[in-house]
Protein backbone atom coordinates (compact mmCIF):
# COMPACT_ATOMS: atom_id res chain seq x y z
CA UNK A 1 0.00 0.00 0.00
CA UNK A 2 1.38 3.11 -1.23
CA UNK A 3 1.84 5.82 2.23
CA UNK A 4 1.52 9.96 1.38
CA UNK A 5 1.58 12.17 3.83
CA UNK A 6 -1.96 13.95 3.84
CA UNK A 7 -1.44 17.56 4.62
CA UNK A 8 -2.95 19.78 7.46
CA UNK A 9 -5.64 21.67 4.89
CA UNK A 10 -6.79 21.13 1.83
CA UNK A 11 -5.89 23.68 -0.82
CA UNK A 12 -8.35 26.59 -1.09
CA UNK A 13 -10.25 26.75 -4.53
CA UNK A 14 -8.85 29.36 -7.05
CA UNK A 15 -12.05 29.96 -9.09
CA UNK A 16 -12.23 33.37 -9.76
CA UNK A 17 -14.61 35.88 -8.15
CA UNK A 18 -17.81 37.38 -9.97
CA UNK A 19 -16.83 40.54 -9.93
CA UNK A 20 -13.26 39.90 -11.58
CA UNK A 21 -14.99 38.63 -14.81
CA UNK A 22 -16.17 40.95 -17.72
CA UNK A 23 -19.64 42.20 -17.36
CA UNK A 24 -21.65 40.25 -20.12
CA UNK A 25 -25.06 40.66 -21.74
CA UNK A 26 -27.42 37.46 -21.55
CA UNK A 27 -30.18 36.29 -23.77
CA UNK A 28 -31.58 33.03 -22.10
CA UNK A 29 -33.78 30.72 -24.26
CA UNK A 30 -36.26 28.58 -22.41
CA UNK A 31 -38.39 29.26 -19.75
CA UNK A 32 -38.14 26.56 -17.49
CA UNK A 33 -37.27 25.15 -14.09
CA UNK A 34 -33.53 25.71 -14.69
CA UNK A 35 -33.94 28.93 -16.66
CA UNK A 36 -35.51 30.58 -13.75
CA UNK A 37 -32.73 29.16 -11.21
CA UNK A 38 -30.43 30.36 -13.42
CA UNK A 39 -31.17 33.68 -13.77
CA UNK A 40 -31.79 33.95 -10.04
CA UNK A 41 -28.29 32.91 -9.62
CA UNK A 42 -27.13 35.48 -11.92
CA UNK A 43 -28.65 38.40 -10.71
CA UNK A 44 -28.01 37.20 -6.90
CA UNK A 45 -24.75 36.67 -7.05
CA UNK A 46 -22.93 38.27 -10.17
CA UNK A 47 -22.57 40.91 -12.06
CA UNK A 48 -23.79 39.39 -15.47
CA UNK A 49 -27.05 41.04 -16.84
CA UNK A 50 -29.77 39.53 -18.30
CA UNK A 51 -30.76 41.57 -21.12
CA UNK A 52 -33.53 39.01 -22.86
CA UNK A 53 -35.11 36.11 -22.78
CA UNK A 54 -36.81 33.99 -25.36
CA UNK A 55 -39.80 31.28 -25.62
CA UNK A 56 -41.53 29.77 -28.17
CA UNK A 57 -44.84 31.37 -27.40
CA UNK A 58 -44.73 35.49 -26.35
CA UNK A 59 -46.85 34.38 -23.36
CA UNK A 60 -44.26 32.14 -21.69
CA UNK A 61 -41.92 34.33 -21.87
CA UNK A 62 -43.75 37.36 -21.06
CA UNK A 63 -44.01 35.88 -18.19
CA UNK A 64 -40.63 34.76 -17.54
CA UNK A 65 -39.50 38.33 -17.79
CA UNK A 66 -42.10 40.22 -15.35
CA UNK A 67 -40.96 37.59 -13.10
CA UNK A 68 -37.24 38.04 -12.98
CA UNK A 69 -37.29 41.79 -14.03
CA UNK A 70 -35.86 41.17 -17.51
CA UNK A 71 -36.44 44.20 -19.97
CA UNK A 72 -37.61 41.97 -23.31
CA UNK A 73 -39.69 39.12 -23.95
CA UNK A 74 -39.17 37.35 -27.15
CA UNK A 75 -41.26 35.41 -28.83
CA UNK A 76 -39.36 32.96 -31.04
CA UNK A 77 -35.77 31.16 -30.68
CA UNK A 78 -34.93 33.75 -34.21
CA UNK A 79 -35.71 36.86 -32.11
CA UNK A 80 -33.54 36.07 -29.31
CA UNK A 81 -30.58 35.34 -31.36
CA UNK A 82 -30.79 38.23 -33.59
CA UNK A 83 -30.79 40.73 -30.26
CA UNK A 84 -28.08 43.17 -30.85
CA UNK A 85 -28.07 43.83 -27.24
CA UNK A 86 -26.99 40.19 -26.45
CA UNK A 87 -23.62 38.76 -26.35
CA UNK A 88 -23.74 34.86 -25.26
CA UNK A 89 -27.08 32.83 -25.72
CA UNK A 90 -28.15 30.12 -22.70
CA UNK A 91 -29.58 27.55 -24.08
CA UNK A 92 -32.16 25.94 -21.48
CA UNK A 93 -34.76 24.29 -23.17
CA UNK A 94 -35.40 20.28 -22.94
CA UNK A 95 -33.16 18.12 -23.90
CA UNK A 96 -34.19 17.70 -27.51
CA UNK A 97 -33.95 21.12 -28.32
CA UNK A 98 -30.55 21.94 -27.22
CA UNK A 99 -29.25 21.29 -30.91
CA UNK A 100 -31.25 23.49 -32.76
CA UNK A 101 -30.87 26.70 -29.99
CA UNK A 102 -27.37 26.21 -29.88
CA UNK A 103 -26.68 26.28 -33.76
CA UNK A 104 -29.56 29.33 -33.93
CA UNK A 105 -26.71 30.94 -31.41
CA UNK A 106 -23.76 30.18 -33.21
CA UNK A 107 -25.62 31.16 -36.84
CA UNK A 108 -25.97 34.40 -35.62
CA UNK A 109 -22.61 34.95 -34.38
CA UNK A 110 -23.35 34.95 -30.49
CA UNK A 111 -21.35 32.90 -28.00
CA UNK A 112 -23.20 30.18 -26.53
CA UNK A 113 -23.80 27.99 -22.90
CA UNK A 114 -25.86 24.94 -22.91
CA UNK A 115 -27.63 23.66 -20.44
CA UNK A 116 -26.06 19.67 -20.02
CA UNK A 117 -26.48 17.38 -22.02
CA UNK A 118 -25.24 19.96 -24.79
CA UNK A 119 -26.78 17.61 -26.95
CA UNK A 120 -28.46 14.27 -26.95
CA UNK A 121 -25.63 12.31 -27.96
CA UNK A 122 -21.79 12.76 -28.86
CA UNK A 123 -22.42 13.44 -32.82
CA UNK A 124 -24.63 16.10 -31.40
CA UNK A 125 -22.32 17.72 -29.08
CA UNK A 126 -19.34 17.35 -31.70
CA UNK A 127 -22.03 19.13 -34.68
CA UNK A 128 -22.43 22.17 -32.04
CA UNK A 129 -18.15 22.27 -31.42
CA UNK A 130 -17.31 22.60 -34.48
CA UNK A 131 -19.70 24.91 -35.74
CA UNK A 132 -19.04 27.01 -33.10
CA UNK A 133 -15.24 26.97 -33.74
CA UNK A 134 -15.56 27.36 -37.40
CA UNK A 135 -17.65 30.70 -36.62
CA UNK A 136 -15.66 31.59 -33.91
CA UNK A 137 -17.45 32.04 -30.94
CA UNK A 138 -17.18 30.25 -27.41
CA UNK A 139 -19.37 27.13 -26.75
CA UNK A 140 -19.60 25.29 -23.15
CA UNK A 141 -21.81 23.28 -21.88
CA UNK A 142 -23.03 23.92 -18.51
CA UNK A 143 -21.87 20.81 -16.17
CA UNK A 144 -22.47 23.20 -13.32
CA UNK A 145 -20.89 21.21 -11.01
CA UNK A 146 -17.05 20.82 -12.41
CA UNK A 147 -17.10 24.62 -12.36
CA UNK A 148 -17.88 24.67 -8.31
CA UNK A 149 -15.23 26.01 -6.01
CA UNK A 150 -15.62 22.06 -4.65
CA UNK A 151 -14.38 20.99 -7.35
CA UNK A 152 -11.28 22.90 -7.45
CA UNK A 153 -10.19 21.38 -4.67
CA UNK A 154 -10.91 18.28 -5.88
CA UNK A 155 -8.85 18.82 -8.93
CA UNK A 156 -6.28 20.11 -6.92
CA UNK A 157 -6.14 17.01 -4.82
CA UNK A 158 -5.47 15.20 -8.11
CA UNK A 159 -3.05 17.54 -9.45
CA UNK A 160 -0.91 16.96 -6.27
CA UNK A 161 -1.32 13.21 -6.82
CA UNK A 162 -2.68 13.14 -2.58
CA UNK A 163 -5.17 10.03 -3.42
CA UNK A 164 -1.65 7.88 -4.77
CA UNK A 165 -2.57 6.11 -8.50
CA UNK A 166 -6.45 6.44 -8.62
CA UNK A 167 -8.38 3.45 -9.42
CA UNK A 168 -11.65 3.60 -8.86
CA UNK A 169 -14.87 6.29 -8.45
CA UNK A 170 -17.90 5.43 -7.01
CA UNK A 171 -21.28 8.05 -7.76
CA UNK A 172 -25.21 7.39 -7.61
CA UNK A 173 -27.74 9.92 -8.95
CA UNK A 174 -30.95 8.93 -7.80
CA UNK A 175 -34.47 11.44 -7.77
CA UNK A 176 -38.07 10.60 -7.67
CA UNK A 177 -40.46 11.86 -10.00
CA UNK A 178 -44.16 11.81 -10.79
CA UNK A 179 -45.60 12.38 -13.77
CA UNK A 180 -46.03 14.94 -15.95
CA UNK A 181 -42.84 16.02 -15.52
CA UNK A 182 -40.89 15.96 -18.56
CA UNK A 183 -38.23 13.32 -17.44
CA UNK A 184 -40.75 10.58 -17.67
CA UNK A 185 -41.83 11.84 -21.79
CA UNK A 186 -39.93 10.08 -24.29
CA UNK A 187 -40.88 12.79 -26.76
CA UNK A 188 -38.73 15.66 -24.75
CA UNK A 189 -36.33 13.12 -24.66
CA UNK A 190 -36.77 11.66 -20.98
CA UNK A 191 -35.38 9.34 -18.64
CA UNK A 192 -32.62 9.02 -16.35
CA UNK A 193 -29.07 8.59 -18.23
CA UNK A 194 -29.57 12.35 -19.53
CA UNK A 195 -31.16 14.19 -16.58
CA UNK A 196 -29.39 12.31 -13.99
CA UNK A 197 -27.13 9.90 -15.45
CA UNK A 198 -24.49 12.35 -17.11
CA UNK A 199 -23.19 13.73 -13.71
CA UNK A 200 -21.81 10.43 -12.61
CA UNK A 201 -20.67 9.79 -16.07
CA UNK A 202 -18.62 13.29 -16.09
CA UNK A 203 -17.29 12.63 -12.77
CA UNK A 204 -16.05 9.64 -14.21
CA UNK A 205 -14.73 10.59 -17.27
CA UNK A 206 -13.31 13.60 -15.70
CA UNK A 207 -11.34 11.75 -13.14
CA UNK A 208 -10.57 9.11 -14.96
CA UNK A 209 -10.43 9.74 -18.17
CA UNK A 210 -12.70 8.61 -21.23
CA UNK A 211 -13.98 4.48 -21.17
CA UNK A 212 -12.70 1.85 -22.74
CA UNK A 213 -15.15 -0.38 -22.24
CA UNK A 214 -19.17 0.18 -21.28
CA UNK A 215 -21.29 -2.62 -19.24
CA UNK A 216 -24.67 -1.46 -18.14
CA UNK A 217 -28.18 -3.03 -16.80
CA UNK A 218 -31.48 -1.24 -16.48
CA UNK A 219 -35.24 -0.84 -16.71
CA UNK A 220 -37.58 1.34 -18.05
CA UNK A 221 -40.51 3.32 -16.94
CA UNK A 222 -43.98 2.88 -17.98
CA UNK A 223 -43.98 5.82 -19.97
CA UNK A 224 -41.11 4.61 -21.91
CA UNK A 225 -38.08 6.28 -20.29
CA UNK A 226 -34.63 4.68 -18.76
CA UNK A 227 -36.00 4.32 -15.27
CA UNK A 228 -32.82 3.20 -13.93
CA UNK A 229 -29.39 2.18 -15.10
CA UNK A 230 -26.29 0.29 -13.77
CA UNK A 231 -22.85 1.27 -15.52
CA UNK A 232 -19.83 -0.40 -15.01
CA UNK A 233 -17.29 1.48 -16.96
CA UNK A 234 -13.11 0.92 -17.59
CA UNK A 235 -10.78 3.55 -18.37
CA UNK A 236 -6.88 3.64 -19.05
CA UNK A 237 -5.03 1.21 -16.88
CA UNK A 238 -8.27 -0.88 -15.80
CA UNK A 239 -9.06 1.59 -13.71
CA UNK A 240 -13.06 1.43 -13.14
CA UNK A 241 -16.17 3.49 -11.79
CA UNK A 242 -19.35 1.50 -10.66
CA UNK A 243 -22.21 4.47 -11.58
CA UNK A 244 -25.83 4.02 -11.10
CA UNK A 245 -28.51 6.72 -11.99
CA UNK A 246 -32.33 6.21 -11.22
CA UNK A 247 -35.88 8.22 -11.37
CA UNK A 248 -37.86 6.04 -8.96
CA UNK A 249 -36.11 6.20 -6.17
CA UNK A 250 -33.87 8.84 -4.05
CA UNK A 251 -30.93 7.70 -3.37
CA UNK A 252 -27.44 9.21 -1.46
CA UNK A 253 -25.86 10.80 -4.16
CA UNK A 254 -22.78 10.62 -2.65
CA UNK A 255 -19.41 9.74 -4.99
CA UNK A 256 -15.81 8.70 -3.88
CA UNK A 257 -12.82 9.17 -5.76
CA UNK A 258 -10.41 6.49 -4.28
CA UNK A 259 -6.30 5.71 -4.98
CA UNK A 260 -3.80 3.56 -3.03
CA UNK A 261 -2.77 6.46 -0.68
CA UNK A 262 -6.02 7.90 0.02
CA UNK A 263 -9.67 8.34 -0.99
CA UNK A 264 -11.73 11.28 -1.64
CA UNK A 265 -15.07 11.40 -0.95
CA UNK A 266 -17.80 13.92 -1.82
CA UNK A 267 -20.87 13.56 0.87
CA UNK A 268 -24.08 13.44 -1.02
CA UNK A 269 -25.45 15.29 -2.87
CA UNK A 270 -22.02 15.25 -4.96
CA UNK A 271 -22.76 17.62 -7.70
CA UNK A 272 -23.91 20.31 -5.55
CA UNK A 273 -21.78 22.78 -3.31
CA UNK A 274 -20.36 20.69 -0.28
CA UNK A 275 -17.53 19.67 1.57
CA UNK A 276 -14.56 17.01 0.45
CA UNK A 277 -12.90 14.59 2.87
CA UNK A 278 -9.64 12.72 1.95
CA UNK A 279 -8.82 9.96 4.18
CA UNK A 280 -5.74 8.31 4.19
CA UNK A 281 -5.84 4.29 3.28
CA UNK A 282 -5.24 3.01 6.09
CA UNK A 283 -8.59 4.98 7.87
CA UNK A 284 -5.58 6.89 10.43
CA UNK A 285 -5.98 10.22 8.95
CA UNK A 286 -8.25 12.88 7.34
CA UNK A 287 -8.78 16.19 6.46
CA UNK A 288 -11.61 18.06 5.08
CA UNK A 289 -12.44 21.33 3.52
CA UNK A 290 -15.80 22.82 4.42
CA UNK A 291 -17.84 24.32 1.58
CA UNK A 292 -18.71 27.92 2.65
CA UNK A 293 -21.53 28.21 -0.19
CA UNK A 294 -24.97 26.55 0.82
CA UNK A 295 -26.27 23.29 -0.89
CA UNK A 296 -28.52 24.13 -3.71
CA UNK A 297 -29.01 25.65 -7.31
CA UNK A 298 -28.00 28.91 -6.45
CA UNK A 299 -24.46 28.03 -7.67
CA UNK A 300 -25.51 27.78 -11.02
CA UNK A 301 -23.75 31.02 -11.47
CA UNK A 302 -20.38 29.42 -11.73
CA UNK A 303 -20.93 28.24 -15.24
CA UNK A 304 -21.66 31.65 -16.13
CA UNK A 305 -18.48 32.97 -14.38
CA UNK A 306 -16.51 30.60 -16.20
CA UNK A 307 -17.93 31.25 -19.58
CA UNK A 308 -17.54 35.15 -18.84
CA UNK A 309 -13.88 34.66 -17.92
CA UNK A 310 -12.76 32.87 -21.23
CA UNK A 311 -15.05 34.99 -23.10
CA UNK A 312 -12.95 38.03 -21.80
CA UNK A 313 -9.84 35.95 -22.38
CA UNK A 314 -10.56 34.94 -26.23
CA UNK A 315 -10.81 31.61 -25.68
CA UNK A 316 -13.56 29.16 -27.72
CA UNK A 317 -13.48 27.16 -25.23
CA UNK A 318 -13.39 26.22 -21.16
CA UNK A 319 -9.97 24.63 -20.40
CA UNK A 320 -12.00 23.17 -17.64
CA UNK A 321 -14.67 21.10 -19.67
CA UNK A 322 -13.11 21.38 -23.23
CA UNK A 323 -15.60 20.11 -26.13
CA UNK A 324 -13.01 16.85 -26.56
CA UNK A 325 -14.22 16.06 -22.56
CA UNK A 326 -18.17 16.92 -23.48
CA UNK A 327 -17.81 14.26 -26.08
CA UNK A 328 -15.85 11.69 -24.54
CA UNK A 329 -19.07 11.74 -21.75
CA UNK A 330 -21.46 11.18 -24.01
CA UNK A 331 -19.77 8.50 -25.97
CA UNK A 332 -19.87 6.43 -23.08
CA UNK A 333 -23.91 7.33 -22.42
CA UNK A 334 -24.50 6.59 -25.90
CA UNK A 335 -23.14 3.30 -25.02
CA UNK A 336 -24.88 2.81 -22.19
CA UNK A 337 -28.38 3.66 -24.30
CA UNK A 338 -27.52 1.42 -27.13
CA UNK A 339 -26.85 -1.66 -24.41
CA UNK A 340 -30.46 -0.78 -22.98
CA UNK A 341 -32.13 -0.12 -25.81
CA UNK A 342 -32.55 3.47 -25.04
CA UNK A 343 -33.46 5.80 -27.91
CA UNK A 344 -34.52 9.57 -28.18
CA UNK A 345 -36.88 10.89 -30.78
Amino acid sequence: MTSLSLPDVLPAPRRPSADSVPSLRWGVLGTGWIASRFVASLQASTTQRVMAVGSRTQQTADAFAATHSIERALGSIADLVSDPDVDVVYVATPHHLHRAGALAAVAAGKHVLVEKPIGLNAAEAQEISAAARAAGVFCMEAMWTLFLPRFDVVRQVLEAGLLGEVHTVLADHGEHFDPPHRILDPAMAGGSLLDLGTYVTTLATWALGPATRVQAAGSMTPSGVNGQAAMVLTHAVEATSVLHSTLLTRTPTAATIAGTAATLTLPGPFFMPGDVVVTSADGSRSVTWTDPEPIGHGALHHSAVEAARCIGDGLLESPLHPAEAVQHNLRALDEVATQLGVTYA
